[in-house]
């Protein structure tokens, strides 16, 4: 065994005996790599361990094991980003509370852990991003809200045949949103019924990454029915600030937000960065390191 296994090794089993502390309550493990049998087996952390992996396969047959899983996007996120990819999927699917401490650890895709984080729900993930910011309330339908954030984040890294794109996609209050927005273009999703034209569909996910070359933002009704791409966004608020450096798109994203009680997700064609707002403010931003080309 070289050096450099025998530290990964030690470095994961000082990281699960640190998870056995009574102040844990969930161990957050991210990464393709199933931890080995051997270093579980008889371990109090194994019943607060959550992996979150990049193969839907991996996932199955976590799930065929007892073991708790959920899937993220594969893309080259840093593991900072990688951790709020996994938080807020964990976040959305109900598997944290308010007040709970959760152990992260991650590494590159298909590498060993080298890295280790303690999250506590309800505070900083870091000096720009709020976790609970995520929590956007009773009237959003997380799951929802969770497949619009894994379609940008698809969008972002993946583009349109090669060449990169950006959009805005609105969901909730959405008659507030129509009132306030016209449209741009055919609406591709006018005289659809509304059953087969839900994002929870993976079919209309596919057909709105193919619509965000179109011009304008998509409107989306708290429960994922698509009412409408290609709006422009016509709200202005004056009042509303973005950070230096954001153009129209995230400008709109804030006005919007600022005079409904909508959410919206900014996917930036210069960068494929990923942003929610709500109530004209950045309440999550996920960076990807990479590109497809």
């Amino acid at each position: 065994m070289s050096d450099n296994s025998r530290f990964d090794r030690e470095f994961l089993k000082a990281a699960l005996q640190l998870a056995t502390n009574v102040d844990v309550d969930h161990l957050l493990y991210i990464g393709d790599i199933p931890i080995p049998a051997a270093d579980l087996r008889g371990r109090r952390c194994r019943k607060k361990l959550i992996y979150a992996v990049t193969l839907e396969a991996l996932a199955q047959d976590l799930h065929s094991k007892k073991e708790r899983a959920l899937v993220i996007p594969a893309y080259d996120y840093s593991r900072i980003e990688r951790v709020k990819v996994a938080m807020v999927s964990a976040l959305s699917q109900g598997a944290f509370k308010e007040g709970d401490m959760v152990l992260c650890l991650t590494g590159r895709i298909g590498r060993h852990i080298d890295t280790m984080m303690q999250m506590r729900i309800g505070s900083s993930l870091d000096d720009r991003v709020a976790i609970e910011g995520v929590k956007l309330g009773d009237e959003f339908n997380s799951q929802v809200v969770d497949a619009m954030i894994q379609l940008a984040l698809q969008i972002g890294q993946e583009g349109f045949e090669g060449h990169a794109v950006g959009t805005i996609i609105t969901i909730g209050d959405h008659n507030n949103v129509m009132e306030k927005s016209r449209q741009l273009t055919i609406n591709p999703f006018q005289g659809i019924s509304e059953s087969e034209r839900n994002v929870l569909d993976p079919r209309i996910r596919e057909a709105i990454k193919n619509f965000s070359v179109l011009d304008g933002a998509f409107v989306i009704r708290e429960d994922g029915v698509v009412l409408a791409a290609g709006r422009y966004l016509s709200a202005a608020d004056d009042e509303v600030k973005i950070p230096l450096g954001l153009g129209a798109r995230h400008a709109a994203a804030a006005s919007i937000t600022a005079s409904t009680r909508c959410i919206a997700l900014v996917v930036s064609q210069t960068s494929g960065a990923v942003r929610l707002f709500k109530e004209g403010n950045i309440v999550l931003e996920l960076h990807q390191t990479a590109r497809r080309t």
